[in-house]
């Protein structure tokens, strides 16, 4: 990321209704520089699944054979997902529950824009209590900070750099992901050397492996409510993670477990989540985690791996909240190999799985992003042009 050591300090300010920008820079309405066009109607019917992207408001909903806009542009939820922003880098086509502009509509450099816009929170601006939707009126009305052409340019730049960065990373998780899972399905079915197999309830499995019931080899329990001063990201001083239905929901300076441990998501559209904690941490009620191993029937890294393979959220209610009981976990059947043998299962697909560095790695690249987008879009920190 070169591009980041030609910012700049020192900048003179003036006063604007948006509060302190640079002097040379301008301050205007949204509609002054960019028109909110519609898109067109265009039923999942009459797509044919050619090569052209159709968008809707919360991204890539289907594909066909001909484009409404030469591309590149920008999309923008319209109804549903109010405000959501995606960039395109080739013609594509938006129907009618989003907003678009195209390269011919700004005299702005256009990928600028676009980082200005997601900056924007446009789903404030949500005017209905049914279906959400965006009101074009009011988002030309909003005012924006404008930096010269050039200047746009390279603030763009600089946090395309980042995002290719974090594509990039994306990729590497997804491989990782697909290379975890197959061996997990190797590993975990068939072991390490066996010859000889046998047919149980949970299928085939090596004939000296038996079979557990969660039940008998754990005890669970349930997590407390999030802490007062939860925050939705991390900071510096809030250094714990909070873990919930769905993973982790958030940061704070608490913790109420600091032991070894498996959490899994109780509540929540994705629960069944499962998490390996090592350190100090937050369990909100949302999640479940274990108490206690009797006995020393798993290596704890194993069921971790063991309850992963299972994909919990397969077990979750299909009434009401999203939610797994504890009465469903206790009687799953769980493949129990010697001891030995887990361990070794489990070195082997740590020693492949870059998962954990790979995503942690990632949300330090979107933090720096965020930080720069603060400081670059509103004319805190300069770029040398």
């Amino acid at each position: 990321m070169e591009q980041v050591s030609s910012l700049k300090t020192g900048v003179k300010y003036k006063d604007t209704p948006i509060g302190k920008i640079p002097v040379d820079w301008e301050v205007t309405f949204l509609g002054k520089i960019a028109y909110l066009e519609y898109g067109a109607s265009l039923p999942e019917r009459k797509r044919n699944k050619g090569r052209v992207p159709v968008y809707g408001s919360s991204g890539i909903v289907g594909y066909h054979s001909e484009e409404l806009i030469d591309g590149p542009g920008i999309i923008i939820g319209r109804k549903g997902t109010v405000g959501a922003i995606n960039w395109v880098d080739k013609n594509f086509y938006p129907i009618d529950t989003t907003f678009y502009i195209s390269k011919n509509q700004s005299k702005e450099y256009l990928k600028w824009l676009f980082y200005l816009l997601s900056n924007l929170h446009l789903e404030r601006l949500n005017i209905t209590t049914g279906v959400p939707g965006l009101n074009r009126k009011q988002a030309h009305s909003v005012i924006l900070p404008i930096p010269p052409f050039s200047e746009q340019k390279k603030i763009a730049n600089i946090l395309t750099t980042v995002d290719d960065a974090i594509e990039k990373t994306d990729q590497i998780i997804g491989k990782t992901k697909e290379l975890k899972k197959g061996l997990m399905q190797r590993l975990l079915t068939r072991g390490i050397g066996h010859e000889k197999f046998k047919k149980t309830e949970i299928g085939e499995i090596p004939e000296v492996w038996t079979t557990i019931k969660l039940n008998d080899a754990v005890k669970l329990s349930t997590g407390k409510p999030r802490p007062k001063d939860f925050i939705p990201e991390y900071g510096r001083d809030s250094i714990y993670p909070i873990y919930g239905g769905n993973g982790i929901l958030g940061y704070s300076s608490k913790f109420n477990f600091e032991n070894k441990t498996i959490i899994l998501g109780r509540v929540g559209e994705y629960c069944g989540v499962v998490h390996r904690n090592d350190g100090k941490c937050w369990i909100s009620d949302n999640a479940l985690y274990i108490k206690e191993l009797k006995y020393s029937f798993f290596d704890l890294q194993f069921l971790a791996l063991s309850l992963e393979y299972k994909n919990l959220n397969k077990y979750k209610s299909q009434s009401g909240q999203p939610l797994i009981s504890q009465r469903v976990l206790y009687n799953l059947q769980l493949a129990l190999p010697p001891i030995d043998e887990q361990k070794k299962i489990s070195a082997i697909i740590s020693d492949t799985n870059m998962l954990e560095n790979e995503q942690s790695h990632k949300a330090e690249l979107e933090q720096i992003k965020k930080g720069l987008m603060q400081v670059l879009l509103t004319g805190k920190l300069r770029v040398a042009v």
